[in-house]
């Protein structure tokens, strides 16, 4: 149907007031040019009105959908009104006078019609029927597709952000103009470039006998206050490698400045990225800085570069994971640690390696965390079984002085056969058959009970034990290359050991 015109409605055989409020459709540039009908109240109110609701609709806000709370109870929140996939994004709306306008939430689980959310943000204050907004609009199939985003890139090297890709250090936005998302397609076994090529970390004691190559997956297993967090700083300063990603996933805050400042320096920060999730954050922050941690190493691989990822500690990441299965009602299994956790730790770990012959690679350290110094905790065991190798931190060293307080006898290289000459082996394993020889019978010869001459293998064993263990000493300052450190295992046996 046609749309009259102005003039047409002023031709027309309307009364005035029929007039005015057919014009009046036309918005405020129908101009109203008889006086008469400009001085009449009512018309004056009716264009008001008009006028009002226009302004009023500028004013209101697009249609959003919306679920509401339902449930509150522990680490979980419960919505209703929402169909949305697992791991989208929700704003929960707080009420006015708190600190943030919103919360933020991530969706972990659902049950029919119910949906398990997991704060990522404070949420004091929360009201029962409280608005829950989606960030997304509809359900994603892909999962890639809808996976979060954060910010990777040269730009980082030498700053510290958090979980969820904010700076820490003060120093400005990041200017990261390239992102990633958290997850990645799992590389082909078949693709990924044998470990044949070592990596100096910069530790003599590792470098001899536990000689790590790049691409390799080391675990370092220890109880608290035994010195790992030394150990990853000196590895951090004096590796090889040419980009280092740390992790610092469910540590104590202060303890974050501490190794940044103290243990790791500014030329080790100069070339390394720090993501730190500390133990007060939500565990959902960090899991997610385990994973923004093996993104950016993923970026600097997939750039050609050989990284060293430290991430301490696995076991955080595996607690965090357990605080939001037992939350939603999986139930235990293994001390209390839901299956979804054994599932966790190798979807992690695999992400890093070797990538695609002459291309980059990740040689990974992950602390594990042994409660009372024991070696069968469960994440320990899962952890040994997927990684290529375990250094293993003895708290009876660290009480004697002795740092690093690596426990030769206990630890293991998977990768190094492959990695040294046979001569470079056969030293490795005299070393460690005098070692453990001396170890063995160290309560005999304490108290007098042995007698030279009874055992040529350990009578060699005692006089070379002050070397064995000057040897296996090194200060947290000090650097120790790799070629460096085979000539010092050589030259304690001597030519011709």
């Amino acid at each position: 149907m046609k749309q009259p015109t102005i003039d047409a409605i002023r031709a027309s055989d309307l009364t005035p007031l029929e007039q005015e409020l057919a014009l009046a459709s036309f918005g405020p540039q129908a101009p109203v040019h008889d006086a008469a009908l400009a001085a009449n109240p009512y018309l004056q109110a009716w264009r008001g009105r008009l006028d009002g609701l226009r302004e009023r609709n500028a004013r209101a806000l697009p249609l959003r959908a919306c679920g509401r709370l339902t449930r509150a109870a522990g680490l979980v929140l419960e919505a209703v009104g929402l169909r949305l996939s697992v791991g989208a994004e929700v704003m929960i709306e707080l009420p006015a006078g708190s600190s943030l306008p919103m919360a933020e939430a991530e969706v972990v689980g659902f049950s029919g019609d119910k949906l398990f959310l997991m704060p990522t943000t404070e949420v004091a204050g929360l009201l029962p029927g409280a608005r829950v907004y989606p960030l997304e609009t509809v359900p994603i199939a892909d999962p890639m597709a809808g996976a979060k985003r954060l910010p990777v890139g040269w730009e980082l090297l030498g700053r510290v952000v958090d979980a969820s890709g904010r700076p820490l250090d003060g120093f400005g936005p990041l200017g990261s103009k390239t992102d990633a998302p958290l997850t990645a397609p799992s590389i082909n076994p078949l693709n990924r470039e044998p470990i044949h090529k070592v990596l100096d970390v910069g530790v003599r004691a590792i470098n001899a006998l536990l000689t790590v190559g790049r691409g390799q997956r080391m675990g370092l297993f220890a109880g608290s206050g035994v010195g790992k967090s030394v150990l990853l700083g000196t590895m951090a300063r004096y590796t090889s490698a040419e980009v280092i990603v740390i992790g610092l996933i469910g540590e104590r805050g202060r303890e974050v400045k501490e190794f940044i400042e103290q243990i790791l320096g500014e030329d080790g920060l100069a070339r390394s990225v720090v993501v730190a999730a500390p133990a007060d954050v939500s565990p959902l922050l960090r899991m997610q800085g385990a994973a923004y941690a093996t993104s950016l190493a993923e970026y600097f691989r997939d750039q050609g570069k050989h990284v060293l990822l430290l991430m301490d500690s696995l076991t955080r990441y595996a607690m965090a994971q357990r605080e939001i299965a037992l939350a939603i009602g999986e139930p235990p299994a293994t001390k209390g640690y839901p299956p979804s956790v054994f599932a966790k730790l190798p979807a992690l770990v695999e992400r890093t390696g070797n990538g695609p012959a002459g291309g980059g690679s990740i040689t990974a350290f992950y602390t594990v965390l042994t409660e009372g110094d024991d070696q069968q905790d469960p994440i320990a065991d899962s952890a040994r079984a997927i990684l290529d190798g375990h250094i293993v931190l003895s708290r009876a060293l660290a009480e004697a002085g002795h740092y690093p307080a690596i426990d030769i006898e206990a630890s293991i290289s998977r990768a190094m056969t492959a990695l040294i000459d046979d001569a470079h082996l056969d030293k490795t394993r005299m070393f460690k058959q005098m070692l453990s020889r001396y170890q063995r019978n160290r309560d005999l010869i304490n108290v007098g009970a042995y007698s030279s001459g009874r055992d040529p293998v350990l009578d060699r064993a005692i006089s070379l034990y002050p070397r064995i263990e000057a040897f296996l000493q090194q200060g947290f300052r000090e650097s120790a290359s790799f070629e460096s450190s085979v000539a010092m295992l050589g030259a304690l046996f001597g030519e011709g050991a």
